[in-house]
């Protein structure tokens, strides 16, 4: 790892929101790009290539959805924050299933968001060469959690940091039921809020790009007031 600092592509029309996180990011030792719209963003993106981007829902033009679509149609790892300014958890379940790593609703803290930037960095830089190469296998599914690949039956499955990161703590923990406190925390590096369903759109996501997979049923399985736990099931067992 060097030592360069971190940098981050602020997407908001929003000329004020713009400015006050520049100038705070700036002061907590962050490089700060700006764009005002998807377009100018993709702009930015060739100049500078960020470290983490946090996106506005509602822009003109180009907007956040749009460009979230345009980034992982790439396979692109780029950790996304979205900010939305309804609190509408519409707008935060199609962010997550599109790709969003987490969503952060407008109006907020700067410190929590300061600790959002911090958790998805902190997950992301975790998958460098500094970390020793592992293998973990639960029947057809494998991780590599050096190389952050996954695969099923041996084929390459795109995956954003933050689902990776649900799926790992889930193979760690195959035939447990983890809770949705304990993935929030591990997984998302942040604690669980009162009606946050970031959990369950990972858990919908990854069900969807690793079931269609599989033949026979989703080997994640939801347990009703518990958690998920990847099941032990015959679909993940293999031939025998």
């Amino acid at each position: 790892m060097t030592d360069r600092r971190a940098r981050v592509l602020v997407v908001d029309d929003d000329l004020e929101l713009r400015g006050m996180l520049k100038e705070y990011l700036t002061r907590e030792q962050f490089d700060v790009d700006l764009a005002y719209d998807g377009a100018s963003a993709l702009q930015r993106m060739a100049q500078h290539r960020p470290d983490i981007m946090l996106l506005d829902v509602s822009m003109p033009g180009v907007g956040g959805f749009e460009l979230l679509k345009h980034i992982r149609s790439d396979s692109s790892s780029l950790p996304v924050l979205m900010l939305t300014a309804r609190d509408d958890h519409i707008d935060r379940v199609l962010g997550l299933e599109l790709g969003a790593d987490d969503y952060l609703t407008k109006p907020f803290n700067a410190r929590e968001l300061l600790a959002r930037i911090r958790a998805i960095l902190r997950r992301a830089g975790s998958g460098t060469q500094a970390e020793a190469p592992e293998v973990l296998q639960v029947g057809l599914l494998t991780l590599e959690t050096g190389l952050r690949r996954v695969r099923v039956s041996g084929e390459l499955v795109a995956l954003t940091d933050a689902e990776f990161r649900v799926l790992e703590l889930l193979v760690r923990n195959a035939g447990r039921v983890v809770s949705r406190n304990e993935i929030t925390h591990k997984a998302l590096g942040r604690r669980l809020l009162g009606l946050d369903r970031s959990v369950d759109t990972h858990m919908n996501n990854l069900r969807r790009k690793i079931g269609q997979r599989i033949e026979s049923s989703t080997p994640i399985i939801g347990v009703r007031g518990a958690g998920y736990m990847l099941g032990i099931a015959e679909s993940l067992q293999g031939e025998r």
